[in-house]
């Protein structure tokens, strides 16, 4: 009864990596997650999207995410730079990001959570431990945590 009076649930996956992104989206189905997913590649889409600049101007193209999923090594504007932008934004600060990364730098631990990652999740290597943690994942921010309503 619970999931009937949630609102749907959009995931914003901000990836450059082809390989790392269908190993996402195949652990969320593998999960049974059946929430929508989009992409963006780089930080500046990132941006660009949540911003509505260039191709996302129009709205109905670019709903608001209910959280992001960031990478924070991408080309062009890296996850660190667009993390400290979204949590400096007023708009936008409001979003949940979870950190999803290959890092195991203590520094880029200390840098996400100073500017407003809400986790820091590095990337399992097995399929089987990245599924394990998307369930993880899964039930911690989309069954237990309370999210801000998306459509503001």
């Amino acid at each position: 009864m619970m999931q009937d009076e949630r609102q749907p649930v959009l995931i914003l996956i901000a990836e450059d990596d082809d390989d790392d992104y269908l190993l996402i989206t195949e652990a969320f189905e593998e999960s049974r997650l059946a929430n929508e997913l989009r992409r963006v590649r780089d930080g500046e889409e990132l941006m660009d999207y949540l911003l509505h600049n260039g191709k996302y101007a129009d709205q109905a193209d670019a709903p608001r995410p209910t959280i992001i999923l960031l990478d924070l090594n991408m080309p062009r504007k890296d996850g660190r730079e667009a993390l400290a932008e979204i949590k400096s934004h007023p708009n936008l600060k409001s979003i949940p990001v979870i950190v999803l990364t290959t890092s195991k730098a203590e520094e880029d631990i200390l840098t996400a959570y100073g500017v407003g990652a809400n986790s820091f999740i590095r990337k399992p290597v097995s399929f089987d431990a990245f599924i394990n943690t998307v369930k993880v994942l899964k039930e911690y921010w989309f069954e237990i945590v309370a999210l801000p309503a998306a459509s503001r």
